[in-house]
């Protein structure tokens, strides 16, 4: 086990060049937000753009799309019936993010078959959530599993392994891991990544205050937004989970209640300081 610190952020977080453009920190589609679950892609959107994703195009449904822009008028939209524009966005996109609030119906499912079915050569992708359930509950398979983050919680990580709660030990997780061949953020009181590459790393930090909706929509926009501009590797991945839990710790200090549109205001400011003190 290699358990995570500061240091991750020095390796991972670099300072921007002098000369460089929006498609310099990459290319991201988010697709996710059904009409009840809209903040949980709004929130997975603000967490990849305020951790510098180039380009962010959120795919959500229409009722979305006004709050979307308020509150991010950053971030491109589209509506979940523009499937040709949508198919042209996706095979463009560096890293796809898909799952958060995404929902089960008919259309989140042919999205993610089409996703999956159309990954590019040197595109990552991330699944989360709802995704998590679909992929589970339909058998389906990866094309570049070695290019696949799974960002499960332990209730999504039992329909995914098929092991129970009482079974996820460390060895279990391991192998079933090994059996995907995806990257997995197994998300907990101290999230764990498992990965062939490394034994696991394990961060340290997290506190009872995250536990409040959309701290792992956030942490599944932060993911994207890093694999999206820095080098593509379980690194970049662990430095978001360890950045997400050392922002939350920090504001924990003086609040109950840790709110996720809270770390992800913190991100430019915290990642403006680990780059600086990495050059």
């Amino acid at each position: 086990m290699v358990q995570l610190n500061e240091e991750i952020l020095h390796k991972v977080i670099t300072k921007r060049p002098e000369i460089s453009h929006k498609g310099t920190f990459g290319r991201v589609a988010l697709i996710g937000g059904n009409q009840q679950y809209g903040g949980a892609i709004i929130m997975s959107a603000e967490a990849c753009i305020k951790s510098g994703a180039g380009l962010t195009t959120v795919i959500t449904a229409e009722k979305n799309h006004a709050p979307l822009h308020t509150r991010l008028p950053e971030a491109m939209v589209l509506d979940f019936s523009e499937l040709k524009t949508i198919y042209q966005i996706l095979k463009k996109a560096d890293v796809i993010l898909i799952g958060p609030g995404l929902g089960l119906e008919k259309e989140a499912l042919t999205l993610l078959k089409w996703v999956l079915k159309n990954q590019q050569e040197q595109q990552w992708l991330v699944i989360d959530g709802s995704a998590i359930t679909l992929f589970s509950d339909y058998s389906l398979s990866l094309k570049s599993p070695e290019q696949t983050v799974f960002t499960p919680h332990l209730a999504e990580w039992e329909r995914l392994s098929g092991l129970k709660f009482v079974d996820q030990t460390d060895e279990n997780n391991r192998a079933k891991q090994a059996l995907l061949g995806a990257k997995i953020v197994l998300k907990s009181h101290r999230t764990t990544i498992y990965d062939e590459a490394i034994a696991y790393y394990q961060n340290p930090l997290g506190n009872p205050g995250m536990a409040t909706g959309g701290t792992g929509d956030t942490l599944a926009g932060m993911i994207t937004g890093f694999l999206a501009q820095f080098e593509k590797n379980t690194d970049t991945i662990a430095a978001a989970v360890y950045l997400h839990s050392l922002i939350g710790d920090t504001l924990a200090k003086d609040n109950y209640v840790v709110l996720p549109t809270l770390i992800s205001e913190a991100l430019p400011r915290y990642m403006k300081k680990f780059a600086t003190e990495r050059n």
